[in-house]
């Protein structure tokens, strides 16, 4: 039996069994890491990176809903990937997904260049200076851009995708401009988008890109997605693909 720690809680993430480990103390996934796992796609064999994993909760979900051979979940902070590990062994998902203690400003170094066929990343949307730092440290990572920044992360996802691969991200969309032009920078060409909506009358507050490594320029805007009909109400197409 995998310990569980007396400051950590077991979430039912209500897909196929599936359970994930979190300390409140420590950043809790949330609604973003939800919605890029049923934006990302994989197909039967590919091998796929989580940069940024946290404790593991788009690997974890990823083995639900594709066929990916191998997803590798790597995170910065130990802690957080020593939970990501644990729940990974109370999922019995130790034959397909794995957790990586390292930086990934050296993802490249670490796994070599060319070697996924998919990168998926929920990375800290805040830069160093904007937005209320959060004290706890492990927020702060996970939030604002302490050890790297959007142009870190999308050069070490170019680096280890091979080419024709697809990087998928989660961010906020008032740094929409400033990703676009970093993504084409590295040869990461958007190919699909989806701006987030909590309701349908209020400005976004997500978006969900799809790039990829050498594509060319065409993009395809997707329909909203509305998260409330109403307070306390989710959409019927969140309740239906995402089962809240």
């Amino acid at each position: 039996m995998t310990d569980i720690k007396e400051t950590e809680q077991l979430v039912d993430l209500e897909n196929n069994g599936l359970v994930l480990l979190q300390d409140k103390a420590r950043f809790c996934f949330g609604m973003d890491a939800v919605l890029l796992s049923g934006f990302a796609q994989a197909k039967r064999g590919d091998r796929v990176l989580d940069m940024g994993t946290g404790t593991g909760i788009l690997p974890i979900l990823m083995s639900a809903k594709t066929e990916a051979a191998e997803l590798v979940g790597l995170e910065l902070q130990p802690e957080s990937a020593d939970m990501a590990e644990r729940s990974v062994r109370l999922n019995h998902l130790e034959e397909r997904v794995s957790i990586v203690t390292g930086d990934l400003c050296r993802a490249s170094e670490l796994f070599g260049k060319s070697s996924f066929d998919v990168v998926v990343s929920n990375p800290p949307y805040m830069t160093e200076g904007h937005g209320i730092v959060n004290p706890a440290e492990a927020k702060m990572i996970a939030r604002h851009e302490l050890f790297c920044t959007f142009s870190d992360v999308a050069r070490e996802a170019a680096a280890v995708l091979k080419p024709g691969g697809h990087f998928y991200l989660v961010h906020r969309p008032f740094r929409l401009s400033e990703l676009m032009v970093t993504l084409t920078e590295y040869k990461l060409e958007p190919k699909r988008m989806r701006l987030v909506y909590p309701f349908v009358d209020r400005e976004p507050n997500m978006v969900l890109l799809e790039c990829v490594r050498g594509g060319k320029a065409r993009l395809t805007v997707e329909k909203p997605l509305i998260i409330w009909d109403k307070p306390g109400i989710y959409t019927e197409e969140v309740r239906e693909k995402y089962g809240f």
